[in-house]
């Protein structure tokens, strides 16, 4: 196998995503790592230079949803031209991981994040905008693509000790082992924590909502006020976005981190795995239901329910993970619908082709 060169092993390149790779294809094109996504372009890095980089035609006829074009993190072969200034993908190597959700509005399909992250770095802020239930839905979306969560409490020059003790607490009431930072770019506090979890060659990202302090952060780790922020509505508690689209950007130390725009929705599907994990308590109340189908809506013996009753299910907990799980089997729904229709019109387009090849 090609000896891999330290710039690639600075990003976190591990050889075996080559193992499906013939050697002789790396004669004819360069490694690279996905550094920024736009609408219709990308940037790439080698580890040394940054160049704009375009889709082969191959990758965007061949693609049937968004899952098969690159994402930030992702690892790509390349072809580099005109003095490794314009690079053109050929194709994404295996990811280890993938972060995506459904798209904002009506439409169902997914959304891609980021690919190959470590550790997802879920912020919220110790205002109005701490919440529980949001949180859920973050970790239910970190879970299913199996990266660490590790929660970040911004702001916490707004609350004392006592305070911001009794968040993380209610945070521990529904995710014991969850690792929770609490922080203020303000003064500093628990940076040193943050920078502790973010290791040389290794990626993290930066998820939630607009104005919970995510651009602030990553400015106040990068040790300057290199990226814009704004300001945060008095009245609403509500920010705006800063970040507009996905980048990585690479720290003093080695590490790697994905600023990512403010999530305003957050939908999921296809997350049977991350609500399983989200919710290890109901999934194991689940087990003594009397049967095995049991929706935990309105059948007898249902031990979900029976926990609802007697208290020790929070009301609150139980109805997100109701409301996630019909969502989530709803949109899955709909998506292998589209998926069907577009099969269905593709061999249609292809019988026309044929058609009027033949005349």
């Amino acid at each position: 196998m090609k000896n891999i060169p330290n710039k690639l092993a600075a990003l976190g390149f591990d050889p075996s995503l080559l193992e499906s790779v013939p050697p002789d294809t790396l004669e004819h094109f360069s490694i690279a790592k996905i550094a920024a996504v736009h609408k219709d372009s990308y940037i790439v890095t080698d580890g040394e230079n940054s160049l704009s980089a375009e889709l082969i035609g191959k990758i965007l006829f061949n693609a049937s949803s968004p899952l098969d074009y690159p994402a930030v993190g992702d690892w790509v072969l390349a072809s580099f031209y005109d003095d490794d200034t314009l690079a053109i993908i050929h194709e994404i190597l295996p990811r280890k991981s993938l972060l995506k959700r459904k798209t904002p509005g009506k439409k169902v399909d997914f959304q891609l994040i980021a690919a190959n992250i470590d550790v997802a770095f879920i912020v919220q802020s110790l205002n109005e905008n701490f919440n529980l239930r949001r949180l859920e839905r973050y970790l239910v979306m970190v879970n299913e693509a199996e990266i660490q969560p590790v929660v970040l409490l911004s702001k916490s020059d707004l609350l004392d000790e006592a305070e911001i003790a009794i968040r993380i607490t209610e945070i521990h009431s529904i995710a014991p082992q969850l690792k929770v930072i609490p922080f203020s770019s303000e003064n500093g506090f628990g940076l040193d924590a943050i920078r502790e979890m973010m290791l040389p060659g290794q990626a993290s990202c930066l998820l939630g909502s607009s104005g919970v302090g995510k651009t602030t952060l990553l400015n106040a780790l990068l040790g300057e006020a290199k990226y814009a922020t704004k300001t945060v509505s008095s009245k609403e508690s509500k920010g705006r976005h800063a970040t507009t689209h996905r980048q990585l950007i690479r720290l003093d130390s080695g590490a790697m981190i994905v600023d990512t725009p403010g999530m305003r929705e957050l939908g999921n599907f296809s997350t049977e795995r991350g609500v399983e994990e989200t919710f290890a308590e109901i999934a194991a109340l689940a087990e003594q239901c009397r049967f095995s189908d049991c929706s935990h809506v309105s059948e007898k013996g249902c031990a979900v329910l029976a926990a609802v009753e007697e208290g020790t299910l929070p009301a609150d907990r139980y109805e997100n993970y109701l409301k996630m799980t019909k969502e989530s089997a709803f949109h899955e729904m709909s998506y292998h619908e589209k998926r069907r229709k577009d099969k269905q019109f593709a061999r249609h387009c292809k019988s026309v082709m044929k058609q009027k090849h033949r005349r």
